[in-house]
């Protein structure tokens, strides 16, 4: 029952509260990016949600689009702004995610959506992750996040969707809540701060 009614009840009242909570920094920050970033304060990247239908996440722009000599995109940390730097230092670039989750596409707490090329790669104990709605925060962030392996992650997510509980869910919540006061790295991306996916042993 929690998992087909009442947690997206949860992720409709909450996810609603925290945007209205949070809506002066949503346009503070908005607009700081309209006029650094050319006029494109947000990010749209495809990422795989639930049963790996894919969608599109919305985060604050946080990098530059500079490429090298062959056209290429720069690596993630050659591109992060100094404002860029500082929303991700305080979460702020998560905030935009909350309208994912109003609308449908995220959840509030699950496993953290990936890249798309990554879908392929995953053995069939670490493709049931997709089994749930991807989240902002979810049990892998919590328990180390970039400070273990990416096996140690898919394990952390399949225990989640094994184990899937309110209560569990307020866990979560409290633990992501705590470690953003003491700014205990939750912000930090995946795709930055790791080495990229290539597939399990």
């Amino acid at each position: 029952m929690y998992t087909l009614f009442f947690k997206r009840l949860i992720d409709l009242i909450l996810g609603f509260t925290a945007f209205v909570c949070l809506s002066p920094f949503f346009i503070g920050v908005a607009l700081v990016l309209l006029f650094t970033n050319n006029g494109k304060p947000f990010f749209f990247h495809p990422r795989p949600g639930k049963n790996g239908k894919i969608f599109k996440v919305i985060k604050f722009k946080s990098m530059n689009d500079k490429k090298d000599a062959n056209g290429e995109f720069l690596p993630f940390h050659m591109r992060v702004t100094k404002f860029g730097n500082f929303i991700r230092k305080y979460s702020l670039d998560e905030i935009p995610q909350l309208l994912n989750v109003l609308k449908g596409d995220m959840s509030l707490i699950g496993p953290r959506p990936l890249l798309v090329q990554y879908l392929p790669l995953y053995n069939q104990e670490q493709a049931k992750r997709h089994n749930v709605k991807p989240g902002i925060t979810g049990w892998a962030q919590v328990n180390g996040r970039n400070a273990i392996s990416w096996e140690r992650k898919f394990e952390l997510d399949v225990w989640y969707v094994e184990h899937l509980s309110f209560l569990l869910d307020m866990k979560i919540l409290f633990l992501t809540a705590k470690k953003v006061v003491i700014r205990e790295g939750v912000n930090a991306d995946e795709n930055l701060n790791m080495t990229t996916f290539t597939g399990s042993n």
